[in-house]
């Protein structure tokens, strides 16, 4: 899993990848423009490279989590070694926020307000969803955060558990993805039979993604 983050409007030119989920105790090492992070165990979480613009094509106006191609992350590969640093990271171009089914929904065993949902997300990938979602049910197409997403908030979704249940994804509400018009409450984003097969990329920037809560 590679996430990238690139917002140089209000960070500077400052590229951050990510391969695990970062925690209190990471520590860093810099040597010039790269600053490499691990778990204290020795675990790599990710790199921060500086001025990345010079060696690295990137689109300035983009805020937020950012695609690398296989050419991007050999360029990044590249930036390291020349740093010193003897890690390779590999590109990842899987779709994080994509068309889903929620197979089923039952009642958490330890929670009266969650739901422990089986929500397809692929042909051939079926996952644990926990969802506090009051509109959440057996049965309706929905928009899934998969692991490694980055929301327009800038949270990751990484696995977790919640109340001991195992969750891996998030099933997004509209308010969450930032579409105009969306109702500003908790609540599923339920889309329409025939919006898209199961495991298509949603892409929220999209005009059927922006006029869905739009008569």
């Amino acid at each position: 899993m590679l996430i990238a983050s690139y917002n140089k409007a209000a960070m500077g030119d400052v590229l951050v990848l990510l391969t695990a989920q970062s925690a209190k105790d990471d520590l860093r090492e810099v040597k010039g423009n790269v600053t490499r992070v691990t778990h204290a165990n020795g675990e790599l979480v990710g790199f921060n490279i500086l001025n990345v613009s010079a060696q690295v094509a990137l689109d300035a106006t983009v805020a937020g989590q950012v695609a690398l191609s296989v050419e991007q992350v050999a360029a990044v590969n590249a930036v390291i070694g020349a740093a010193g640093f003897d890690d390779i990271l590999a590109a990842d171009d899987a779709p994080k926020l994509v068309v889903g089914y929620v197979e089923t929904a039952e009642p958490h065993p330890d929670s009266d307000h969650l739901q422990v949902t089986t929500t397809k997300v692929s042909d051939t990938e079926t996952v644990q969803i926990v969802s506090g979602s009051p509109n959440m049910r057996a049965g309706i197409k929905v928009v899934v955060a998969k692991v490694g997403a980055m929301m327009p908030s800038g949270l990751i979704i990484w696995p977790s558990a919640l109340r001991g249940v195992p969750s891996n994804g998030m099933i997004v509400s509209g308010r969450e993805l930032q579409l105009p018009n969306a109702p500003q409450v908790p609540g599923a984003l339920i889309l329409p039979d025939d919006y898209a097969e199961i495991g298509t990329p949603f892409d929220r920037f999209a005009e059927s993604a922006q006029k869905l809560f739009i008569d």
